[in-house]
């Protein structure tokens, strides 16, 4: 565990290197020699490329006969079939295609002589379902290697424990297993192994003693994923401190900040004004949108021509590795870029990071910042770039996070069933498999070591049938069991269907963005084929499109030609146009808990504003006095007339998501009481309600109405009922669907349209809830909807921090902190100057309308 830039990749392929000149000079070479030696596993693809290039020049400076490959989803698939028969030494991959090489039916073989497993940026790995999925695959590997070591390279986190658990196999101190009367029972097959038997094989297994490898040690029980207490082992921790202390800065152009949007439209010319005072930088955004308008933006400004491009991950991959490629020779002044370079790439000419918009995270902006001067001995240097008033007091309290060195990196997660679902499968392409047997290689990844015995036997039986409301439908049968008891995938197509599913990241349905070919001699009319692909946008955002309409992507301005199958034809469009941008599902990052924290803090203490750009503290003194700003625990609810409406806001500074929720929970509460709302709106900061009827005068009634309103209740039968309506658990359910197999998005030959997966998932989500509603999949989809979508734990642990402290102000308008949060009402996906120009004239109309 080391900061940014303190050589950490390298130091992990150290054993590695050595072992490998050690056999090199070997006579003979040992047999191990001629498979797989060291195999290393990166979040990104461009940083498993960038980590090949680095390795070239070490094991050229030791004349090693040493082969380096990577093996991503944009290798090709010849190579990817040559690197089974002839493995390299060193193979440099992602989660996602170490998940299909395990499956492999010869990855016994393959992995047979393997020595490291390498895992980079693993706290960026382990906090979601791709870790998940990681953390299977790496139980497999310690099986097919007996005596792995794993290495894991690991930026500087809040629990390193956690990640210590990650790399080693585990051990159960709890009762073993005992078989249940359900189970897997599709196929010819004689049934469960009897008690006796399950727990005479669970005691001769090495699971139940300590392991005694050195380097292990035992960590404190762990909660489990169905039950049980774990006592987990922990990998050797090595922790490198120092290094240069980062400069950090917020960009202040002295100039009035707006209360909403996201943009940073006013600070466009200082930031490339600093491109051009640097040598290379790195222009962070947090959504693929935002990448598209800022580096129009700065195109626009940039009479030098200096060489800047434009990276995120809908861009096409060979366009993706050109920049990478010209970034790593130096010929780029910048790059606007999102999360697809926020990890480990090491490039020692970027001496600058910019990141636009609030950093959401300390940790994050961490990660982000230790780009600039990619080095121990030198200051990695950057500017935040608030894009409003809010986003302001976000930045200072990232600045003082950083300035502490504290962080802010997610707790450690339970194993997700569906992505256990799609192992399983997995593993029955590679050979048959005995239930028992793979049970315990499963509970040994510590994501799932307190999984029982009953739940995995679900996950089986899911595989097998689809659960038993699905059974009778013989295409939902992916596994059958033999006379011998053991499992093998049913046919050929299942096993094929799985190589082309596999993976965790469900995105929403896409179609190729291609440059048309206009046809020689007949302009406007565009051959459907033969031009360069772009990248991809959203089906949604593609179907708004009509002939002639033009919008941003790949840095250019294009005009949409009309859709060819699954492609939308585009040419460049001329200059003066007014494009769109295209919008991308899933894109914004959730307020971190801490920063929150932070950011209540600077509010509730006015000794704190002095240290704020005078902006800031006089926006919070007028606040002050108009309404009242709330202490460090507290919430203030506001609720005043406007026009014909009555609104509610409450700042619970909790996040987007959490306050998403909380105004679902709220608008039913208010309906109950006959308050007739109409809707409601949210960002990171606040929550604002409108409804027909006068809450304050509510509130006047019943003095415990508004305490009532935000009871800790609302949690349980409340959440219960809007989930069972909601179509968020449709769209959650879809996801998880795709993920654990029952519905396939690509087959041999086609691929199944998003419209075509909606319709399909939607029938079985309702057959399931009306006649399975323990169904394995609705179990994982509510249990990723309370995690994720709804942060329902976080939204919890608020109601709980306000009980007995919520200031309620009845007014006679808007406050100046309720206007932040009613910019929010109505607004349309709409994005650049002229959305800008909207929300400035609304913000003045609020604002005089809220100091008068």
């Amino acid at each position: 565990m080391a900061p940014t830039g303190a050589g950490k990749t390298l130091a992990g392929f150290l054993p590695s290197l050595v072992a490998l000149s050690e056999q090199a000079a070997a006579k003979p070479a040992p047999k191990a020699a001629k498979g797989l030696h060291t195999l290393y596993v990166s979040p990104l693809k461009a940083l498993a490329v960038d980590i090949a290039r680095n390795l070239d020049a070490p094991i050229a400076q030791m004349a090693l006969p040493v082969r380096v490959e990577t093996r991503t989803g944009d290798t090709p698939a010849h190579k990817r079939t040559r690197q089974i028969s002839r493995p390299p030494d060193i193979l440099l991959t992602t989660p996602e295609q170490l998940a299909l090489l395990i499956a492999h039916r010869d990855a016994a073989e393959f992995f047979s002589g393997l020595r490291y497993v390498i895992l980079d940026e693993l706290h960026a790995l382990v906090t979601s379902k791709r870790g998940d999925l990681l953390s299977l695959a790496l139980a497999r590997l310690h099986r097919l290697s007996p005596g792995l070591p794993a290495i894991g390279l690991s930026a500087t986190v809040r629990e390193p424990d956690e990640l210590r658990k990650y790399l080693v196999p585990q051990f159960e101190l709890s009762p073993p297993p005992t078989a249940g009367e359900g189970g897997p029972r599709r196929g010819s097959g004689e049934g469960q192994r009897d008690d006796a038997e399950l727990r005479v094989r669970h005691a001769l297994s090495g699971s139940v003693a300590p392991l005694s490898r050195p380097g292990l040690t035992a960590g404190p029980p762990s909660p489990a994923v169905g039950g049980g207490n774990v006592q987990l082992a922990m990998a050797d921790l090595v922790t490198v401190q120092g290094g240069a202390k980062a400069d950090l800065r917020m960009l202040d152009l002295g100039r009035s900040l707006p209360i909403s949007g996201h943009t940073a439209w006013h600070s466009m010319p200082a930031i490339y004004d600093l491109i051009r005072e640097h040598r290379t930088t790195l222009v962070f955004v947090n959504t693929r949108l935002q990448a598209e308008y800022t580096f129009q933006e700065l195109w626009r400004l940039n009479d030098d021509a200096l060489p800047i491009a434009i990276h995120h991950g809908s861009l096409d991959a060979q366009q993706r590795r050109r920049v990478e490629a010209a970034m790593a020779e130096g010929q780029l002044r910048a790059i606007v870029c999102t999360a697809t370079l926020d990890l480990g790439i090491d490039w020692g000419d970027v001496d600058l990071v910019v990141n636009v918009g609030a950093p959401k995270g300390a940790s994050r902006i961490m990660q982000r910042i230790g780009r600039a001067n990619h080095r121990m001995d030198e200051p990695s240097k950057a500017y935040l770039v608030p894009g409003n008033r809010f986003e302001m007091l976000e930045c200072q309290a990232a600045l003082d996070a950083v300035e502490e060195a504290a962080q802010d990196t997610p707790d450690a997660r339970l194993g997700a069933l569906d992505v256990l679902a799609q192992h399983v499968l997995g593993m029955a392409c590679a050979d048959a498999f005995d239930p028992l047997s793979l049970y315990e290689e499963i509970v040994s990844a510590s994501p799932y070591a307190g999984l029982t015995w009953e739940s995995f036997e679900q996950v089986v039986d899911y595989v097998a049938t689809g659960g038993y409301a699905l059974r009778a439908y013989e295409r939902f049968a992916k596994i059958l069991r033999g006379p011998d008891g053991l499992w093998r995938v049913r046919d050929a197509r299942t096993a094929q269907a799985y190589r082309m599913n596999v993976g965790t990241i469900v995105e929403a349905a896409r179609v190729r963005v291609r440059l048309g070919r206009s046809l020689r001699g007949k302009p406007g009319t565009v051959l459907p084929k033969g031009g360069r692909v772009l990248g991809e946008i959203e089906d949604d955002f593609a179907e708004t499109l009509t002939v002639g309409d033009t919008f941003l992507f790949a840095g250019e301005t294009l005009r949409f030609e009309g859709l060819s199958e699954d492609e939308a034809l585009v040419t460049r469009a001329p200059l003066g146009t007014d494009p769109a941008i295209p919008s991308y599902a899933g894109a914004k990052f959730p307020l971190s808990t801490f920063l929150a924290e932070r950011v209540r803090a600077i509010i509730a203490d006015p000794f704190e504003w002095d240290r704020l750009p005078k902006q800031i503290g006089d926006y919070l003194q007028q606040q002050r006095r108009r309404s009242v700003l709330p202490g460090e625990r507290d919430l203030l609810v506001e609720t005043f007339p406007r026009g014909k409406r009555y609104y509610l806001t409450a700042f619970p500074f909790e996040g987007r998501l959490a306050h998403q929720t909380l105004g679902m929970l709220l608008t039913r509460r208010l309906e109950r009481d006959g308050l007739r709302p109409l809707g409601f709106a949210a960002n990171d900061y606040g929550i604002a309600i409108w409804t027909t009827r006068d809450v304050s005068e509510r509130a006047a009634l019943d003095p415990d109405f508004i305490g009532d309103l935000f009871a800790v209740d609302m949690l349980g039968d409340d959440l219960e009922a809007w989930l069972d309506e909601s179509a968020m658990m449709k769209r959650t359910f879809r996801q998880c669907a795709v993920i654990a197999g029952l519905i396939e998005r690509h087959h041999p030959g086609l691929k199944k349209s998003g419209r075509q997966v909606t319709i399909s998932t939607d029938l079985i989500y309702d057959v399931l809830r009306k006649h399975q509603p323990d169904h394995l999949l609705l179990r994982a989809a509510r249990q990723d909807a309370a995690t994720g979508l709804l942060d329902v734990r976080r939204l919890g642990m608020m109601l709980e921090r306000i009980q007995g402290r919520i200031i309620h102000r009845a007014l006679d308008r808007v406050s100046p902190l309720s206007v932040s949060v009613m910019l929010e009402i109505g607004r349309e996906r709409v994005y650049g100057e002229g959305a800008d120009e909207i929300l400035a004239e609304a913000e003045a109309e609020l604002l005089q309308e809220a100091l008068s």
